[in-house]
Parts: structure tokens; sequence; C-alpha cells
């Protein structure tokens, strides 16, 4: 199978692809100065991502702004990678947090394809860099691998190629997504998912690139599900659309048909136990909570800016995305123009017809079960609400779908600016003119999208108590650690404490996705963010929410009790929070113990009460 580029000057299309590999490496062979442009691209992605993950480097006491949360639960991933490692532990399941229940891993963001190579960096310098490291790195290796995509299968030219490539990887979603999700700005590997596709059309090597097709399958796979997701259904239906209207990419149908067999029966193969896990195994859940599969795209956000662009502030995104993280549709007015112009300037390409195809496709679906403007809805239902309850497609978040038309766009404008570096070269006595164009036209619609460093907070430190080991005592016997507030998807500090243990401090409850196992949960085992509700952890809920404690009565403190035995406690902490005083006085009252504060919290001993 091949990709074809954009009609040449001449108005032949002109295939680069699969079938044109070598040939195109051989024309694109990096000479002396081709070997310091590509130098020259990686660098400029280099300080791109420290650009917008400065503060985080040089203020070594913060986190990102937007989403403590899910910096915490990363944090907490990188040490579980670090255990596997070194206490070989089990990878999919873990009874480290939420005991004793504990938490299905493969049914969360685990990242163990990350997280397991980096284990010296966690080992050596902490979860926090780890977690920084995977979030800066992952940046760079996107537009990298993008960059190589395209200069040297998709079109051939390191221009065009550079813009494409820095758009995929720093474009106003993946900065978004820089918020706290670093396996989904890490998307280097669906360049190499897509070189691999296209390269099962050569002859005779369809045993071969099956099998590399199918590693860099599973190597996506335990980063994140849902982009492996989205980029089987693009390269489906574009590959599928070309087949059509390409009688040369059906002569090769053999030997791509061979080669995608040995990749989906061979990535069948190592992936079917960890999906297993994921969907039948213990704590497994069926499908997200209807509430999550309505977080949709605004029709409006698509030509608004994001508060993380040149342009963009909260007051432009205001109402438009669910939270900071989400801004999966954010492209602005200009390059939304921009984006129509060039479908329509290079109309005559199957590969860009597709695209559009795939990108609008894209765009309808985000919308979700009903389409919403200006953060009011209309009224007008959506595709998705006929699609939502199917399996597989339950666990999509529809707003994701957005985040896919990133690439598809980076593809469009590379290109496009490799069309008018044709026109440019085709018409000399022009070629000022057509660059200037050109330089305009990507100016006007690229600076307001330009990313600004991502927005930080401070951190308190992890409490002596924790890093000293003290807690170790209070949990022998299969005890675990009570954090005050209880850890939820609004309060995971307890995981970022963990993590700086090796998580050796087993926590009870955490944030984490789970089943919903309470009688009301409709449909059953729904996903759930945390664990179930407990008398317990919703009267300290109510104390962090209104600073206020709660009536106590004996009930109260019977079913205090009860949680504890339930989470096994050995001991419970309060570590510095705004409502310390209100959460002290509750524990104290329930319990009747009288704290301790030592290594920077309030320690309860409540051994007494489970053993």
């Amino acid at each position: 199978m091949t990709t074809p580029e954009p009609d040449s000057p001449s108005g032949s299309d002109s295939p680069v692809g699969a079938s044109s590999v070598q040939e195109e490496a051989g024309r694109a062979r990096p000479s002396r100065r081709g070997r310091w442009v590509d130098l020259a691209a990686v660098l400029s992605f280099v300080v791109l991502a420290l650009w917008v993950t400065a503060r985080l480097w040089l203020e070594p006491g913060s986190g990102v702004r937007d989403n403590q949360s899910d910096q915490s639960q990363f944090e907490w991933m990188m040490a579980h990678g670090a255990r596997v490692v070194t206490h070989f532990a089990y990878p999919f399941h873990t009874n480290q947090m939420n005991v004793p229940d504990g938490v299905n891993l493969m049914a969360n963001t685990s990242v163990l394809s990350i997280s397991l190579p980096l284990t010296p960096v966690t080992l050596l310098l902490g979860p926090r860099v780890a977690f920084l490291v995977f979030l800066t790195v992952g940046m760079i290796a996107t537009a990298t691998a993008w960059y190589f995509l395209l200069s040297r299968v998709l079109i051939g030219a390191r221009g065009p190629a550079w813009l494409g490539g820095g758009f995929c990887a720093f474009a106003p979603a993946m900065v978004s997504h820089a918020n706290g999700h670093p396996n989904i700005v890490s998307q280097f590997v669906v360049p190499l998912i897509i070189w691999r596709t296209l390269r099962l059309g050569e002859p005779g090597r369809w045993l071969r690139n099956g099998v590399l097709l199918a590693l860099v399958i599973v190597w996506q796979a335990f980063l994140n599900l849902e982009i492996l997701l989205m980029t089987a259904i693009g390269l489906g239906l574009v590959i599928g659309v070309l087949a059509l209207t390409r009688a040369e990419l059906r002569a090769r149908a053999r030997s791509f048909l061979a080669g995608l067999a040995v990749a989906a029966g061979l990535a069948a193969l190592l992936l079917a136990y960890p999906l297993y896990v994921q969907f039948f195994g213990p704590d497994a859940y069926s499908g997200l909570s209807r509430l999550i599969r309505g977080y949709s795209s605004d029709l409006a956000s698509f030509v608004a800016y994001s508060r993380e662009s040149l342009a963009g502030s909260p007051r432009t995104a205001a109402g438009l995305a669910k939270n900071p993280t989400e801004e999966n549709s954010f492209f602005g007015w200009s390059l939304t123009v921009l984006v129509i112009a060039l479908v329509w300037w290079l109309r005559r390409s199957a590969v860009v017809l597709a695209l559009a195809g795939l990108g609008l496709l894209f765009t309808v679906l985000s919308l979700g079960r009903e389409v919403r403007f200006d953060n009011r809805g209309t009224g007008v239902p959506g595709p998705w609400a006929a699609l939502e309850n199917l399996p597989i497609l339950h666990s999509v978040v529809p707003t994701r779908w957005a985040l896919a038309i990133t690439p598809i766009i980076g593809l469009l404008l590379a290109y496009g600016a490799e069309r008018a570096r044709e026109l440019a070269g085709a018409h000399p006595a022009a070629r000022g003119q057509v660059r200037f164009v050109t330089a305009t036209v990507l100016t006007m619609a690229l600076l307001p999208i330009v990313p600004t460093p991502l927005p930080v907070t401070h951190l308190d430190p992890v409490p002596t108590f924790v890093t000293s080991g003290a807690w170790r005592p209070y949990v022998t016997g299969g005890r675990s650690v009570v954090t005050l507030p209880l850890p939820d998807s609004t309060y995971a500090e307890p995981l970022r404490w963990a993590a700086a243990t090796r998580l050796d401090m087993p926590l009870a409850r955490g944030y984490f996705l789970g089943p919903d196992t309470r009688p009301s949960a409709d449909p059953p085992r729904v996903a759930l963010f945390g664990a179930p509700p407990r008398p317990t952890s919703s009267f300290f809920a109510t104390i962090r929410r209104t600073d206020a404690v709660p009536p106590i009565t004996p009930q109260a403190r019977v079913r205090a009790v009860d949680d504890l035995r339930f989470w096994r406690a050995g001991v419970v902490i309060l570590g510095p929070h705004e409502n310390e005083t209100a959460l002290r006085r509750g524990m104290t009252e329930l319990t009747g113990i009288q704290p301790v504060h030592t290594g920077g919290v309030w320690v309860w001993d409540v051994r007494s009460f489970t053993d």
C-alpha cells in the first residue's frame, strides 16, 4: 500500500509511501548539510518542549497548576513501573492503593511502556522528575517522529516536515494535555504505526513487516489505548479510501493483507492476557459513566483560542471545555480558515480529501450526543448518541475525538507547504512572491496559537513522617494508611506521598477508575472515579467542601470504626490542608483518640480498632 502526496505541479499524483520508501529514502538520504538540518529541527523541538515546561523545571517544588491530581497519579504510576522492576510486582493490578480491593491498572493509565524504561530516572531522581522527563521528552519525541515520517516517507522535504511535525506535537490540544497528561502528549508511536503500516505492501516482506507493526502496536497499547483506537480508525479509513481510488494500491493488496494479518494476530496474542485483565479481571469496569461520556466539544471552540495559546486566555476558553486539560478543539479562526482553504486548493489529491473527510468525521463525533454552541445546548442530536453505548466506544470520552484532528491538520499543513515549495521551484520568476505569501499566510494562521509556558503552582513538600518511614510500624500485618482527606479525583496528594516511598506505603482509597459496585449503580459496574463512597469518606468530603464538622452521632462513630476495619487501617494521618482544623476535630471526635503531631502530620494510631 502506498500513500500519495498531493498533486505535483503537472497535475499528476506522485506516490510516496510503502512502495517507494527505499527510493525516497535514497533521494532524501542525509548529506552532511541534511544531517545538520535534521539536527536543527530536533533542537528546535527541544527548545519548544522546554519552553512549554520551563516553569516546572525551574521551580523544583512546583506542579502543574490546572491538574495537580493527574500529576500525582502519574507520579504514582511512574513509581509503580519502578516497583515492577525492583520488586517484580504484578504489573496489571495493585493492592498498594485502594486497600483492600486494589486497582486494575490495565483499566487505568498505567503507562508501562514508559514507566518501565524510566525506572532508573524514577529511582535516582524521584517520581516527579520521571514525570517531567516523560512529559518533556514525550513532546520532543512526538515532534521528531512526525518530522522523520514526513521528511523520509510521506513528503521527502524537510521544511514542510518541520512545520507538520512541530504542529503535531505543540498544537493547542497537545499543550492543553501537557497539563498532567503525558501519556496523551506522547504520541511518538503513532508515526511509527503509520510508517510500519505503509510498509506492509512491500512484496516478499509481509512476515517481517507484520511482526514490526505488531510490536509498535503493543508499545502504544501500554501507553494509551484511546490513541491507538483513533489511529486504527483513521488509518483504516484513509487507506480504504485510497485503495478504492488507486489501482496500483490494489495490486499490492495481497502483501498488505498478509502483513496485516500477521500484525493483528501477533498483537492479539501479545495483548490477550493484559486485555483480559482490563475487561474481565479483578476491579474491571464496564464503560464510562453517562456523565463522563457527555464531555463533548463545543462547536464554538473550533474557532476559539486555547488558554495556553499566545492569543488565548482563560476568558477566550471560558465555558467551551470541561477543564483546561481538555481543550481538544481550540484551533482559532485563522487556522480554521487556512485548513479549509488548503483542502480546497489541494482537492485534486485523494489523500488530502481522505484526510479532510476523516477530520470532519472526528469533528462530528467530538460534538457528543447533543451539539452545543457557545456553552448552550442546541437540541440537535449528534451521531455519538447512537454510538456511545457500543462496546469499546462506551469507554471513549467524545471530546477526545477532536484531539485526533491535530495530526490531520499537521499533515495538511505539511502537504500545503510542500505544494507551495513546488510552485516556487516551478516558477523561478515568482519564487520570492510565493515564499512571501506562504510565510505570511502561515504566520497569520499559526502565530496566534504559539504555545505559552504551562502555569504552575507550589506543591507542599512530602511530609517527613512519610519520607522517614515513620509510618512503617503502623502497617505491619497488611494494614493501610488512611489520609485525611481521603484521596479522590480532586485531592490526590497522598498518591504523591506514596510515590515518594516507592509505593511501600499502602493507601486506603485513591484516585483511579474502578467499578461502581453500589446496588444503585446504573448500569452496574460502570466506571467510577475512586472507590464507591463509604460513610466516613463522605463525612470527610463534606468537611473538605464546607470547612465545617457535621453533627457526630453514635451511629457515625460506629460506622467510622467499621470503615477503618474495612480499610484495614493502622494509622490515620493529616498533612497540611486548608481545612486542617475542621478535619482534625472531626477525626478526633469520631474516634475519641487525641492525635500526635509529628513529622509534619497529625497522627491517629487506630490499630486498637482494627486488631
